[in-house]
């Protein structure tokens, strides 16, 4: 039975990110200076997810329908970056955005609407 429900969450994955394929949102065409400024702003920002996650999906169309440069990191497969989530972000949960400030300190955010409102926040052109 495990292995029948382990089966079924790959396939809804994978037919998630095709959907997402399929329906990706075009990135915004900014000016060079507004693209400089936003890969200055985003630098500094890490997004721990999962490939398959919908949560991480709806969070990777953010990023993507604002036109922002973030790393994304894997925490499922790569064990350094599932070590740094959990031992420095507190719990294993994805989509959780890394922001480093100016003075050094790391501020986690889990939850993608919480990311999301963010990101819509302060990278969204009015």
């Amino acid at each position: 039975m495990k292995y029948i429900f382990r089966s079924l969450r790959w396939f809804l994955g994978q037919f998630i990110v095709f959907i997402d394929w399929i329906t990706r949102p075009k990135k915004p065409k900014h000016t060079p200076e507004r693209k400089s400024k936003l890969d200055a702003a985003t630098a500094n920002m890490a997004l721990y997810q999962f490939n398959l996650c919908p949560f991480c999906v709806k969070t990777r169309r953010k990023v993507r329908k604002l036109g922002l440069e973030i790393e994304t990191r894997d925490a499922r497969n790569d064990p350094k970056w599932n070590t740094e989530l959990v031992s420095e972000g507190g719990k294993y949960q994805v989509p959780c955005l890394r922001i480093m400030g100016e003075n050094g300190e790391v501020q986690w955010m889990y939850e993608s609407s919480t990311i999301n409102d963010y990101l819509e926040q302060r990278f969204a052109q009015s």
